[in-house]
């Protein structure tokens, strides 16, 4: 029996998309590890501006970071409408307060596009590609790039 190569079997990668900062952005849905809504953080002394704190996820201290804040854009006053989006990044466990989830969007590699090459810092490092979705953009987060291995460095 013969098989053909269809192009819609391509691999398709698969991101869920949230909002943070008012902008659309997608995380690869393998670096999740849950979603939830928000709960209050417990503060921690000297942290930057972007960390809100930590959470008791199961007995786990999960530090929570602002997504929107990390990335240079206006912090996210946190309600009972936001979520947090837990992501595995190795071994590390962070928690990423955004607007909202909106949907897991499946795409072939082909559709990504290259970021711009711009001025580069810790914020345009994070975005590592592009994702054209009619008149808007996606821009997927690369979590690696984002997130130090220590979270007292400076955003």
């Amino acid at each position: 029996m013969q098989q053909h190569d269809d192009p819609k079997t391509e691999k398709q990668i698969e991101y869920v998309t949230l909002v943070a900062g008012a902008q659309n952005f997608c995380i690869e849905i393998t670096q999740i590890r849950e979603i939830r809504r928000w709960s209050p953080a417990t503060l921690l002394p000297h942290s930057p501006p972007y960390v809100l704190g930590v959470i008791n996820l199961r007995g786990a201290v999960i530090p929570i970071l602002d997504l929107a804040a990390k990335l240079g854009f206006s912090a996210i006053v946190p309600t009972e409408r936001h979520v947090i989006i837990i992501t595995a990044i190795e071994e590390r466990i962070i928690g990423l307060l955004v607007e909202s989830v909106s949907e897991i969007l499946g795409v072939s590699a082909d559709m990504v596009r290259e970021t711009p090459k711009t001025e580069e810092d810790a914020a345009t490092r994070a975005v590592e590609g592009i994702i054209p979705a009619g008149d808007d953009m996606i821009k997927i987060i690369s979590l690696d790039a984002l997130l130090p291995a220590t979270l007292d460095t400076a955003a």
